[in-house]
């Protein structure tokens, strides 16, 4: 019952597919009740390591690859009657990590000196850019549309045979309404189990937020920090179009920055940012976020900030990741369950509960299934008198 809760889009559709598929009668109310119970109890058994739970020997990776981002869940305040009551506008921020063992060839030279043609692509670019305004502004991180999360999947996978390319054997998910230092010590907890200390090449890939780097340097700190490439695109795309308009000329600017970054050449993108900025100006005080001027000095921020991050020929030479291709599926996975129209979660303890209970069940070990083995009486359920087995 656990498991279906977990990949159906709400515990009514569970409570529907249990009575026709299966001919057992098991209410919303009830799924969603003992929801409630073993999203508390992942919880624990998490902070315990899984004990008894998870057996038998961890593998210990060659390439150890972490990878974070935050989310949005809408929650709704609690004891306040009938109907919903939003807390804090109804979006509340969600942290989401991935643990994965891969493996992958290094190389003395760059493998791949040029970028992926979905780089390339106008309108995919101008998609991903608005894609994360949206997100800034809104909260909303929903999936871009299909095509586009295929032109990206296709464009960073069409060079499979390359061997500088991390290919994964397991992944584990952990997500939670933690706050970020709270989540970085489960993450720090997770690792452990996985034995990635013990890896020969470790990495820990995420956007540019500074809690991000926060969690990277109290618990990963001999990781290799990279900042997420498709991030990195998005500000220089959008410092073309303060600079320059929506025009061709700001599109061939975009191009050169962006292979520029690709190759490693991040200083020298900043330089040539700075000279656009004595052009342009300096933003005044107060000034809006819709100032290309104002914008122009984040790109710069931006990037200067994060050039530490951004050696990407190095990466790609020891086999290690440029984006979070991974950690973004991951995302659209665990929304699935989490996010919909009139989609709300009871503030704090619904929402917890659900993306433990959806983050063990993404998990390649099989935790919700060996931990739903080991608590006794999740799956009694209750066969209508009149009905038989299907």
């Amino acid at each position: 019952m656990i498991v279906l809760m977990s990949e159906t889009r709400s515990f009514k559709r569970a409570s529907l597919v249990m009575e026709r598929g299966f001919s057992l009668s098991v209410s919303a109310s009830t799924i969603e009740r003992i929801g409630l119970e073993v999203g508390h109890d992942l919880a624990l058994a998490e902070q315990s390591q899984w004990q008894n739970v998870l057996t038998g020997e961890v593998t210990k990776p060659d390439l150890a690859i972490v990878e974070f981002d935050g989310g949005r869940i809408r929650t709704r305040m609690m004891g306040c009657g009938p109907g919903v009551h939003l807390a804090s506008k109804g979006w509340n921020e969600s942290k989401h990590a991935i643990f994965i063992h891969a493996t992958s060839e290094t190389s003395e030279t760059d493998p791949e000196p040029d970028p992926p043609a979905c780089f390339l692509n106008a309108d995919h670019v101008a998609k991903l850019t608005e894609k994360a305004k949206i997100k800034g502004e809104r909260g909303a991180d929903d999936s871009l549309p299909d095509q586009d999360a295929q032109l990206v999947e296709h464009d960073l996978t069409e060079k499979a045979s390359l061997g500088h390319k991390p290919q994964q054997v397991m992944r584990t998910v952990l997500s939670s309404m933690k706050n970020s230092t709270d989540f970085g010590i489960q993450m720090a907890r997770e690792a452990t189990r996985r034995r990635f200390g013990e890896a020969s090449r470790k990495a820990f890939v995420a956007d540019g937020l500074t809690c991000n780097w926060t969690i990277q340097q109290t618990h990963f700190p001999d990781y290799t920090p990279i900042l997420d490439f498709t991030h990195a695109v998005t500000y220089l795309f959008k410092a073309s179009v303060a600079c320059l308009g929506k025009t061709d000329e700001a599109w061939d600017a975009y191009i050169r920055w962006m292979t520029e970054v690709w190759r490693g050449n991040v200083n020298d993108v900043i330089d040539e940012l700075k000279l656009l900025q004595g052009k342009v100006g300096l933003p005044p005080d107060g000034a809006s976020d819709d100032d290309p001027r104002e914008q122009l000095r984040q790109v710069i921020g931006y990037l200067g900030n994060n050039r530490s991050r951004m050696k990407y020929p190095e990466y790609r030479k020891a086999g290690l990741p440029g984006t979070s291709a991974w950690m973004e599926s991951t995302v659209k996975e665990v929304n699935y369950r989490t996010k919909g129209t009139e989609m709300f979660w009871n503030n704090p303890v619904g929402a917890e509960a659900i993306l433990q209970i959806r983050s063990a069940a993404l998990s390649d070990d099989d935790r919700l299934v060996r931990f739903l083995t080991h608590r006794p009486g999740v799956s009694t359920l209750r066969r209508p008198a009149n009905k038989q087995a299907a």
